[in-house]
Order: structure tokens, then sequence, then C-alpha cells
């Protein structure tokens, strides 16, 4: 176990650039608490600031960190067509003045007006990226090879790009914004009652990752479930105790995370990422209706569908202290205006 001073000591080691708002808020939800039985807190990480914030920028201010140490003026990235990770790192590139290339793979069977040409799309362009498209959504080597190719061809042409890669393999450098989040965390939950349970989405797994490797340096074991948004829970759990370890090892920890510390749920992921379902349309109609709150389709949407599911079946159980980490993604709802509005109309209807 360590202190939050021994830990924040291990990541003052690596670069960092300033780009959100922090601490982040924890908001009580009554209304939502009472309809789970659970007593529900949600850490705000849509509130980072940076063009409608998300849990990519804390992970940004350590990527630019080194984008910046490297002196490059180009940043290229690669993400799903409504990639909130491919649109944050456009809003840091362009608030640091450098170029940004932006990949978008073929990941969603979904090619309406919306999905195409709104949300994180137009954002993109808005923030002046130059994008590229790359045709397979599950091929993680594959798209990152293009953006070295996309970098090589930038390099011939005088510029100095660097790529923040998207596949496993790689430093989890991302993943230390959410082993500080963990302090951060902790310094606001010390005047609270104890947490029974914390619910992330799980994708990349550098967010529920770097979150966990934290909380359990700083020795607080409460659970952590991830809760899966693009891979099966077994498949999922394998990559997290990978990303853990490759975490461990860049900050120079032991090995603290345990297989059991490892908790992942796909009972709501079908049919697959970025497509709706009937658990996370409610999810995401349960929250703007209950709080006002906004979450996406893709990820929030999900792991708060997640979260509900957990509740029901007793797997968190009744009367529990829950929180659950709100990571962002507002944009996307734009990008799914047509599916969502088909559903409402159809609702209103019945």
């Amino acid at each position: 176990m360590m202190t939050s001073d021994e830990l924040t000591g291990l990541l003052s080691a690596f670069p960092t650039t300033p780009l959100g708002h922090f601490p982040t808020p924890i908001d009580a939800a009554p209304r939502l608490s009472e309809q789970l039985g659970i007593t529900l807190s949600i850490k705000r990480d849509d509130a980072t600031g940076l063009a409608f914030g998300g849990n990519k920028i804390r992970q940004l201010e350590y990527y630019f960190g080194k984008v910046l140490d490297a002196g490059a003026d180009t940043v290229l990235i690669t993400g799903a067509v409504q990639s909130n990770y491919v649109r944050s790192v456009a809003a840091a590139a362009a608030k640091l003045g450098l170029r940004c290339h932006a990949q978008l793979e073929d990941r969603v069977p979904l090619y309406d007006e919306s999905y195409v040409k709104n949300g994180n799309t137009l954002l993109n362009n808005l923030l002046g990226a130059i994008t590229h498209s790359y045709p397979e959504g599950e091929d993680e080597e594959g798209a990152d090879a293009q953006l070295y190719e996309i970098a090589e061809e930038d390099r011939k042409k005088g510029f100095k790009p660097y790529v923040i890669p998207l596949g496993p393999g790689n430093p989890p450098t991302g993943a230390l914004g959410y082993v500080k989040c963990a302090i951060e965390l902790a310094e606001q939950l010390e005047s609270q009652p104890k947490i029974d349970a914390f619910v992330v989405p799980s994708g990349s797994g550098m967010t529920h990752a770097g979150l966990l490797v934290g909380l359990r340096a700083l020795g607080i074991t409460t659970p952590v479930y991830g809760i899966c948004v693009r891979r099966a829970a077994d498949v999922q759990a394998q990559r997290i105790a990978k990303n853990c370890r490759a975490i461990e090892e860049l900050i120079g920890l032991p090995a603290t995370v345990t297989p059991g510390d490892v908790n992942t749920s796909d009972a709501v992921l079908s049919p697959g990422y970025g497509q709706l379902n009937d658990a996370v349309y409610d999810a995401v109609l349960m929250a703007a209706r209950s709080e006002g709150l906004m979450l996406d389709t893709v990820y929030t949407g999900r792991a708060f569908a997640g979260l509900v599911h957990l509740a029901k079946e007793g797997v968190i159980a009744k009367g529990s202290n829950v929180l659950f980490l709100h990571t962002g993604g507002t944009p996307a709802l734009f990008g799914y205006g047509d599916v969502l509005n088909k559903r409402l109309i159809a609702g209103s209807n019945t």
C-alpha cells in the first residue's frame, strides 16, 4: 500500500501538459438511487472541459506531454467513426497548435446521415483534423500500421509526426491519467461513506485498468466492475489483466492487481460495439428522465445498463454505495440521432 504522495511521486516522472478541468465533481443521483435500490454517486468525467470533455482528456495529458517533449508538430490517431478519443485528440491538437490526422475505422454497421456526418465526425471537421478511413473495425494492428504509413509520408514532407497507437503491446501511457484519477477519487471520498463498488465502461481498457491499478496501489480493495462495450467478458478480462501489469511495470510498481480484482460483464454487450439494444436505450432514457443526465449509446449508456443489470441480479447488493464513472461521449448521441428518434417516436405511439 502506498500513500497518495508516494504514488504522485511515481507519476511525476512522466511529462504531462494541462488540458482539462480537475478535479471533476462527484454528484449524488437520488432518483436513480431510489429506482435501483442503491446509493448512487456519479464521478463526472464528462466535465473534464476540453471539447465536450470525457475520460480521454485525462489520458491525453500524458500522451501530449510526450508529443511536446518529442518536438512533434503533428499527431495521428485511429478510432471508430464516432470515436470520442479521436475527437479529443483533434481538440488537444488544435489547443496546442498541432496538425492532426484522424483515421476512422468501419466498426459499426450503421451508415445513416447522422452517424456519418454528425456528432464526433462534425467536431473533427470543425477542429481541422485531416480525416482518413480504414475499412476494418477489428484490426487494431492494421489500423496502427496505416497510421505509421501516413506518418512516414508526412515525415518525407518535412513534418514531425507522433503516432498515438491503439493496439495492445504499446506502453500504456494514457492509463496513467486514471492512476492519477484514483488519487483524486481517494481524496474526494475521504469524507464520504465507504464505496462498495465502482462501475466503469471497459473498452480499450486503459481507463478501467488505470483506475484499478491506482486504487489497489493506494490500498483500496473495493470491487471495480468493468462493463464490456466491445469484447466478450473473458477476452476483456485478459486484456485488463495485461494492461494492469503493463501499467505497474511502467510506473515501477510491484504486481498489486490480482486476477480476482478483474471483474468484467458483457451481459448488455449484444449485438456488439456501438449497436443500440433495449437495455442501453432504457438506460439512456432512465438517466435522462430521472436526473437530466446525458449518457451516450456506445460507452456510458452501455456501462450504466450494465450497472442496472448488476443491481437487478444482486451482484451489487441492495443498499450498496456505488460510484459510476461517467466517461463522457455526449457528442456521439447526435451521431445516433436518427436511431434514437425512431425509437422515441415508436415509443410515443405505444
